[in-house]
């Protein structure tokens, strides 16, 4: 990976203040990476390749390296842009390839936060009350649409706080793995086994698609590019960084609760990394570890749902959605209709999907996010600006296109369902959208 010749020192032009240094932007990605996903997901991973659970989160992080080169180097060389959408756009030209793209972004911000709230409602609440799953996550998505309504002002300093936290919880997990394994209680041999009638590469690669959402929330990061200085020296070491760091720490996670816990434990559980802790005799109360799970879980589904939220409002403004979504509080300022409208989505979600087919729905839908990406790229190469900018190796956008469509490969046909009739409900709101904005101009 090289980098560009400079040939201006500043960017300028922004109207926002560039107040994020680079370890702010590293604990900024790190937090928005790290937590939910990985509370949530490790049963279900071990259902895919039993004790090995470390490599289908190696082989993930690497897949989503390749992506996050493609970042890179779109973001430090147009630090103005809005995202994979704006992207698409500059690349093709073609205002329906960036509504998919943008939509597709919003369809798995809604679907993340229904398979986040399904975890929120699972064993790590169990601690505190013992509710129905389905009631208890139809009533978090209202309560989190609640706190967005009032008015969510996100700051990269109280992301620290919740990094924090959420790498806290983490790293009790490994030390109780390494307690275990220290007073002869834990089975390491479970790290290199798989289940019994497994092919492993296919295991290995099934896996993947579940790991990979532990890592997807790397790309939000585009959207504080006018913010960070010197982008194009600070971004790509924040963003290879936070990856690594992430990946790092989830095999160490994975490596812990293989050694703690058998796959059958491990995938009967909603909270299995609460079972690790509690089953490595750490000593560490369940109340303590679970509300470290719910906060992780929790502020990973608030910032979802206030993403999806505001892309609705964005697209509905610019009439690539229906007008009345854009519809705001008069006193809180908040889009009220399109949080209303992104949480009943998720609700019915609740309903209809699993953890598991919705964590791949998620990772679906941003596939199709990241092979755009990945061919914008290329295509911006004849494009050339007046700013120091990172480069990434050609092969690696190349790769990272192979890579996803590997993973699309290994959808099955019920996720594939999912997102389908997600982007089909997308594209008939889209439509109504374009039959009234002209109506509306004419009145």
């Amino acid at each position: 990976m090289t980098t560009t010749p400079a040939q201006q020192g500043e960017l300028t032009g922004t109207k926002l203040k560039r107040k994020i240094t680079g370890p702010l932007l590293f604990l900024f990605i790190l937090g928005d990476v790290l937590g939910a996903g990985i509370y949530a997901l490790m049963g279900v991973l071990a259902g895919k390749v039993g004790g090995a659970l470390w490599a289908p989160l190696l082989v993930a992080l690497l897949l989503a390296l390749l992506t996050a080169g493609s970042y890179a180097e779109l973001v430090t060389k147009y630090p103005k842009a809005g995202g994979a959408a704006v992207f698409a756009e500059r690349a093709f030209r073609q205002p329906l390839v960036s509504f998919i793209i943008g939509f597709c972004m919003l369809a798995a911000g809604v679907t993340s936060a229904a398979g986040l709230a399904l975890a929120f409602a699972g064993d790590y609440l169990a601690t505190f009350i013992d509710v129905p799953a389905i009631p208890a996550a139809i009533v978090f998505l209202a309560l989190v649409a609640a706190l967005n309504a009032r008015g969510i002002s996100e700051s990269v300093k109280s992301n620290v706080v919740m990094t924090v936290i959420e790498l806290t919880g983490l790293l009790i997990v490994i030390v109780a793995g390494a307690v275990a394994v220290g007073r002869g209680h834990g089975d390491v041999s479970r790290v290199v086994e798989f289940p019994a009638d497994s092919v492993p590469t296919l295991a290995i690669l099934a896996g993947a698609i579940i790991a990979y959402y532990s890592f997807v929330g790397f790309e939000t990061s585009a959207n504080v590019a006018e913010e960070i200085r010197d982008p194009s020296k600070v971004y790509p070491m924040a963003l290879f960084g936070a990856l690594t760091a992430a990946g790092v720490v989830y095999v160490l996670v994975g490596l812990a609760s293989a050694a703690v816990l058998s796959p059958s434990q491990l995938s009967q559980s909603s909270g299995p990394l609460l079972d690790v802790v509690s089953e490595s005799g750490l000593g560490v109360p369940d109340w303590v570890f679970s509300a470290i799970a719910l906060i992780a879980v929790a502020n990973g589904a608030l910032l979802t749902m206030i993403m999806a939220s505001r892309l609705a409002y964005g697209m509905a403004e610019h009439g690539l959605l229906p007008k009345p979504l854009s519809a705001v509080l008069p006193r809180r300022r908040t889009p009220w209709a399109a949080i209303v409208a992104t949480t009943a989505v998720a609700m019915v979600l609740t309903l209809i999907g699993d953890l598991s087919t919705l964590a791949e729905t998620v990772v679906l839908l941003l596939l199709i996010v990241f092979i755009s990406t990945n061919v914008a790229v290329l295509v911006l190469r004849r494009d050339t600006v007046d700013h120091n900018h990172f480069r990434v190796w050609t092969a690696v956008p190349v790769l990272g296109v192979a890579s996803c469509l590997l993973l699309l490969s290994q959808q099955t046909a019920k996720v594939w369902l999912f997102a389908a009739i997600l982007v089909a409900v997308g594209a008939v709101l889209h439509f109504v959208a374009r039959v009234a904005t002209p109506r509306q101009a004419g009145t």
